[in-house]
């Protein structure tokens, strides 16, 4: 009879595998569609709390056409989920798909002592909190990981 194995096994961050060209295929979508302005507003929007199609509508003055056109690229990169109710969706968003990019930024300012001193000034010289900026928690308990 075999004994079983004490074999450890690291896990690690599958970032860490890739490289910057790679990192760089994988985010260009979600940045894409985050990059309209219509889009960022309707996430904004889903970001306050879930909201349907006619809610969006409502919020944005856009047509039920042009918010679900808008939608599809959000739904496409798991930035925001549809979940049926009743005889709508609500939409919902997608924290940690959302968090990819900022984590990414904000290791990219964190590689470098002195980037990170120029991200932590604002444009007067004064620190950022100083100057009433929040920061981003990026990952909520009970967010939904989509």
């Amino acid at each position: 009879m075999a004994r079983p194995s004490k074999l450890r096994v690291a896990v690690s961050d599958p970032d860490q595998w890739l490289g910057e060209r790679e990192r760089a295929q994988m985010l260009a979508p979600k940045l894409r569609a985050l990059a309209d302005e219509t889009r960022l507003t309707l996430i904004l929007l889903i970001a306050q709390r879930p909201r349907t199609v006619k809610e969006l509508q409502e919020a944005t003055g856009l047509s039920q056409t042009l918010v679900s056109h808008h939608l599809a690229p959000l739904r496409e990169q798991n930035l925001v989920e549809a979940i049926p109710k009743g005889r709508s969706n609500q939409y919902v968003m997608c924290c940690q798909t959302l968090a990819e990019p900022l984590r990414m930024f904000a290791s990219l300012a964190a590689m470098d002592p002195e980037t990170v001193a120029a991200c932590l000034q604002t444009g007067a010289g004064q620190p950022a909190a100083v100057q009433g900026l929040s920061l981003i928690h990026i990952s909520e308990p009970g967010s939904p990981p989509c």
